[in-house]
């Protein structure tokens, strides 16, 4: 390999250490030494990858909401064109996505948090992303309603879905994913359907 090729593979040897390590143990109680031998490079050749584990976790929180974010967004570019459709199309792949693997969601909903703020930036542009992916699908049910923010709205409904996503890595027994779906479903129809405040404002 040449040297680029090298230094690509080491990069991707330590996120997928990572994405194992910073999910169990945790972010915490992983060292660098320890990530270095499972991904069996020396910890010099960590610091020509990464300069610290804050950016390793970094990268691996960004990969981690880069898949969620493009599952999420075929979901629902490939529902029924109804805001409903939509809305349930796009919290059900959200939640099956992230829960289907343990690691994902305990990285995406608690550990990015216990690395500090080194990572708010990060989490801040995530919430943007998802954010910005409810306002486009809503945007249509919003429309001439001024009385209520649809990107205040939007973070309320991120919020409630991120809670029961650390309810589900936290509990033992985990709460069955449909039943956190059913739920996040009820929050968003309060919120669009034509009972909702949305449609209350309008009247």
């Amino acid at each position: 390999m040449s040297a680029a090729e090298r230094l690509a593979d080491r990069r991707e040897r330590l996120i997928t250490a990572a994405y194992a390590l910073f999910a169990q143990p945790g972010f915490h109680a992983t060292t660098i030494e320890r990530l270095c031998a499972t991904a069996r490079i020396s910890n010099r050749a960590f610091y020509e990858c990464f300069s610290s584990r804050e950016d390793l976790m970094r990268a691996v929180y960004e990969r981690c909401i880069e898949e969620t974010l493009a599952s999420v967004t075929q979901a629902i570019d490939t529902a029924p064109p109804t805001l409903d459709d939509r809305i349930v199309a796009g919290i059900a792949e959200y939640i099956r996505f992230v829960t289907k693997d343990v690691r994902r969601a305990r990285l995406m909903h608690l550990e990015v948090r216990r690395a500090g703020n080194v990572l708010s930036g990060a989490r801040q542009q995530a919430v943007a992303s998802f954010t910005k992916v409810i306002e486009s699908s809503a945007r249509g049910a919003a429309a001439g309603m001024p009385p209520l923010d649809l990107h205040l709205l939007a973070l309320c409904v991120i919020g409630a879905i991120t809670e029961l996503l650390i309810e589900w890595v936290m509990t033992e027994p985990s709460p069955p994913t449909e039943q956190l779906i059913e739920t996040a479903v009820y929050i968003f129809r309060r919120i669009f359907s034509s009972g909702g405040p949305l449609a209350a404002s309008a009247q």
